[in-house]
């Protein structure tokens, strides 16, 4: 009875180790491809269960999804004005036919990443070489990443990959070129800045000119209006005086004696040589000299 047993479970290994191999689980991120004695006889793109006869066949798997390849190093192009660019950039792929990909680079990532970035340095040297930096830096930037994209693509399909995409990270000069550059951008913004500054001390005198003339007009005619109203009061004011000092001539005769008085003696050091009989001091001599 033992002796049945073990044979029953041994039976049991076998069929479990046989039905394990005959079995491979394709993932959703993946494509299969099976061999049977080294020669390609299927391929699986559909996520699943499958099966397989154990030691005659075998499995290989592909990643599906997309795939970056990204340049170790800037890469150095010559524009049409024969001016250096470094480029730093990137390419977006995946596998579209994975029987051809196996075919053409024996299913090596490596060598298809090798094939795409000679097929992406060619096509950069075309289009480079027929722009000038301003267009490639700015002006044509995104239609030479598409260029690329499509010539890349038309290439790589020969080894059963799409090229979905083609970026350009950075395109600048080299350092010895960019130096000399910003030096002449420096010299410029400069020339434009003490141009601007002439243009600004020139208006700002011209303005500070016209400002001081219309201070001297503003000034001129103010000191007319004065002078002019001053006039019009001092002759108002003479022609009242004269017009009260008619109704009494003495009274006008020795105010005006008073008011001499008042300007000869507005300082103890002042000093008048006259005839003590002289008529200036006629109104000193006694309070009786003016009688109305």
């Amino acid at each position: 009875m033992k002796a049945i047993s073990s044979i029953f479970t041994g039976i049991l290994l076998v069929l479990l180790v046989v039905g394990s191999a005959a079995i491979y689980i394709v993932d959703e991120r993946e494509q299969a491809v099976v061999f049977q004695l080294g020669e390609v006889i299927d391929v699986k793109t559909e996520p699943g269960l499958y099966f397989k006869i154990p030691v005659a066949q075998n499995v290989r798997f592909f990643d599906s999804r997309i795939l970056t390849l990204d340049a170790d190093e800037p890469q150095r192009f010559i524009t049409s004005e024969k001016k250096n660019v470094i480029v730093d950039l990137f390419v977006k792929w995946r596998i579209v036919d994975v029987k051809q990909y196996y075919v053409a680079v024996n299913g090596d990532e490596a060598l298809a990443q090798t094939r795409l970035s000679q097929t992406i340095n060619s096509s950069m040297r075309d289009e480079f070489g027929n722009r000038t930096v301003h267009e490639v830096v700015s002006g044509e930037r995104d239609l030479i990443m598409e260029i690329m994209r499509q010539k890349a693509n038309a290439d790589a399909r020969k080894i059963g990959v799409e090229v979905v995409d083609v970026r350009l990270k950075r395109v600048d000069l080299p350092q010895e070129v960019s130096e000399s550059v910003y030096r002449r951008m420096e010299a410029e913004r400069k020339r434009v800045a003490n141009e601007l500054r002439s243009t600004g001390a020139a208006e700002a005198e011209k303005i500070r000119a016209d400002a001081d003339r219309q201070r001297e007009v503003i000034l001129a005619e103010a000191y007319r209006e004065a002078q002019k109203i001053m006039g019009e009061g001092d002759g108002q004011a003479t022609a009242i005086y004269a017009e009260a000092f008619q109704k009494d001539a003495k009274f006008y005769e020795f105010y005006r004696s008073l008011e001499a008085y008042k300007q000869s003696f507005s300082e103890k050091g002042d000093m008048l040589v006259l005839e003590p009989k002289s008529d200036f001091f006629k109104y000193l001599k006694g309070p009786g000299e003016y009688k109305k």
